[in-house]
């Protein structure tokens, strides 16, 4: 989601270091760690500089990307952790052969059908028989419009991951009204590509053009591959309605705006959106009597429902029959396994190697029994004592956020208030979610990983709807507690941070304060602020979207957010091509205002005494340089690109940066006018 830390995303391609992670091996009298790794450190570059440079360079310089890895960082070493664990506890039900019915069955009945490629492969397309003939058989726009609505999945996420992409035409995203905290209700979102976004099909840069090339060869081997006749022309149709497809849909920065969307009945879908039948649509999405609906980019879906309703028929059969292959391609014969990576992940990201079969099995066990497995996982190896202290570093940087909003001078009474109720209220989950998914409904079978994977994403749908109308569980969960990451829900006003991501060099509690409140303390304060960037600050304490503050206060807010925006336009990553300020305005926010919030609660904790000098470094060096060696990253070239053309995030060593915001860095560093990222003081973004 867009308030997520996008560790995990960073994780889906990164590869382990053949360097130590963060171990602060030097220790002061009274045995504490400093947390912070010299070695690490290129002293060569100065601070003021390049901090990332600085802070992990001789990292960088030593690292070398593994093959199957599209890039390689600090996150990496701390989901190896978490992935040998959960290898251990897969493994453990694997041979356990537990009662059918059970969570444990589930576990082991997934993994092993996912991980038998010699069954895979002699049941080759047969598995896919079935919906492949129900498209071929289409006759008529009715029939197309209920093959939509039964394909359709809860796939998309534009509040708490800024995951606006499915391959189906629409996503479902469920959770309360914008505007009435206490109704339930669907958000309709648009879809429909196989590309990562719209600008891969529409913009004119070289590169973009070679990937279309790509795409198209792609489509018509995996056509091909599956036994489908007229690949080639099939793939034509595809993509030329694809493209139609990318032109009607918003681009990224005006689909992360919540004043977008639009509140509809049902009666309004034919009159204001015609093309599909959407009787027919909304009775095969098992939504047959839901009466409210939220449109999330409803100028995108009134055209993507015409566009049912102008292109032939033929031309979605083949869309249709392309994508209910494309989504499964995992578990389909080995050759369209690799045509499948060759294409998404070495030619979209890079990557020249696919992972072993055993490690996508179990990220596949995670992704679609996530809860079934963190319950086995929280209760082996996350500690209460672990909670405890989190729970209190989370108190103590909600407490110097609110104090920062207590003393801001720009901000008038009224607006102050409804911010620091919005703390005040902040819900904070650690490690673990104290309710559990339930899995009884969902039927996993050892020889089917087809419909394993398909029932398992149909199951989290009607969990998804089946909150409809319910009140919101401001409690609930969107992350596993072996996720290394964490999540800002900014309708629920919610925080989660997940147990796997407590651990070295992210948090321990052997570190020194300074460390720990520089690496997971950011993380927290980057979650906590998230409440109060571009688009949390657009809801209230209650999770309504409305505008609580005064024209003037959000002039000022507007006037620091374009500040940043212009400072990380300035970034160039590679030759021409620069970051999107405004596209990652949000996390930018919560990253600078978080470090603050961090920085300041680790001050706090100090009692006004100062920190001791550890491994030669002061408290304030340890903080800064924990923070940026908890960031250290090597990407691919062709993953970079991707990053800056669809996420919502910097890249990874421009959020290290972020110090040259906060006035204690340029003290603790000694960074002065001339050198590389200075600032003069009044050009600091402050924000919060």
């Amino acid at each position: 989601m867009k308030r997520s830390i996008v560790l995990a995303l960073l994780l889906a391609s990164a590869a382990c270091s053949p360097s130590s992670t963060t171990t602060g091996t030097a220790q002061s009298v009274s045995g504490t760690l400093a947390g912070v790794d010299q070695a690490l450190i290129d002293k060569a570059v100065k601070p003021g500089d390049d901090f990332n440079a600085y802070a992990s360079g001789a990292w960088a310089k030593k690292t070398e990307i593994p093959a199957d890895r599209s890039s390689v960082g600090v996150g990496y070493d701390v989901f190896k952790v978490a992935e040998a664990r959960n290898a251990e506890l897969i493994q453990a039900a694997v041979k356990a052969n537990a009662a059918m019915g059970t969570d444990e069955r589930r576990i082991a009945d997934y993994y092993t059908a996912y991980a038998d490629t010699a069954g895979i492969e002699k049941r080759g397309m047969a598995p896919l028989k079935s919906q492949l003939d129900a498209i071929a058989a289409l006759k008529d726009k009715g029939a197309l419009s209920a093959m939509l609505g039964a394909t359709m999945r809860a796939d998309t996420d534009p509040l708490n991951a800024s995951n606006f992409q499915t391959e189906n035409l629409f996503g479902l995203f469920v959770t309360q009204d914008l505007n009435r905290p206490d109704t339930t209700i669907p958000y309709l979102m648009q879809g429909g590509l196989g590309l990562p976004d719209r600008d891969y099909y529409v913009s004119a840069k070289p590169e973009m053009a070679e990937l279309r090339t790509g795409y198209k060869a792609y489509v018509t081997k995996l056509l091909t591959l599956a036994g489908i006749s007229d690949a080639a022309a099939r793939a034509d149709r595809i993509i030329a309605l694809e493209t139609k497809i990318a032109n009607a849909h918003y681009d990224i920065v005006t689909s992360q705006d919540a004043h977008g969307a639009a509140s509809w009945k049902r009666a309004d879908f034919a009159t204001k959106a015609p093309g599909i039948d959407w009787n027919a649509y909304w009775n095969a999405a098992s939504l047959p009597s839901q009466q409210d609906f939220m449109l999330w980019q409803p100028g995108a879906i009134v055209k993507l429902s015409a566009l049912v309703g102008s292109e032939p028929i033929a031309a979605w059969q083949d869309w249709l029959t392309f994508h209910t292959i494309n989504q499964v391609t995992s578990v389909l014969p080995q050759a369209i396994d690799a045509a499948s990576f060759d294409f998404n992940s070495k030619t979209l990201n890079g990557t020249p190697q696919q992972q072993p079969r055993d490690k996508r099995a179990i990220a596949s066990v995670n992704a679609q029994l996530g809860d079934a497995v963190g319950q086995i996982y929280v209760g082996k190896y996350f500690s209460a004592a672990s909670r405890t202290e989190i729970q209190g570093m989370v108190k103590n940087i909600v407490a110097a956020f609110d104090n920062r909003l207590a003393k801001l001078d720009w901000l008038a009474p009224a607006t102050k208030e409804e911010g620091r109720k919005k703390l005040k209220v902040l819900i904070v989950g650690v490690g673990y979610p104290d309710k559990w998914r339930d899995y009884s409904a969902l039927e996993i079978k050892a020889d089917d990983p087809v419909g394993n994977l398909q029932r398992a994403r149909l199951a989290e749908y009607r969990h998804q709807i089946g909150k409809i109308s319910k009140p919101v569980d401001r409690n609930e969960w969107w992350m596993t507690p072996q996720t290394v990451n964490a999540v800002n829900l900014p309708v629920q006003n919610a925080l989660n941070f997940p147990a796997a991501i407590l651990e070295t060099p992210y948090f321990n509690a052997k570190f020194d304060a300074a460390a720990n409140y520089g690496a997971i303390g950011a993380v927290i304060g980057h979650e906590i602020s998230h409440s109060f960037d571009n688009l949390g600050a657009d809801f209230d304490s209650t999770g309504r979207l409305h505008n609580w503050w005064t024209p003037a206060d959000l002039k000022h807010f507007e006037e620091a957010g374009a500040a940043l925006v212009a400072q990380y336009n300035a970034y160039e990553a590679l030759p021409g091509l620069h970051l999107n300020g405004k596209q990652e305005l949000g996390e930018n926010i919560a990253d600078v205002a978080g470090l603050t919030a961090s920085y300041e609660a680790y001050r706090a904790s100090l009692g006004g005494k100062e920190a001791p000098v550890i491994d030669g470094l002061t408290g304030d060096q340890r903080f800064f340089l924990a923070f940026g060696q908890s960031w250290r990253t090597k990407m691919r070239e062709k993953a970079l690109r991707a990053r800056i053309a669809t996420d919502v995030h910097a890249p990874a060593p421009w959020r290290v940066q972020t110090v040259r915001n906060l006035d204690a860095w340029y003290t603790a560093f000694n960074v002065k006018a001339g050198e590389k990222l200075y600032l003069a003081p009044d050009k600091r973004v402050k924000v919060w």
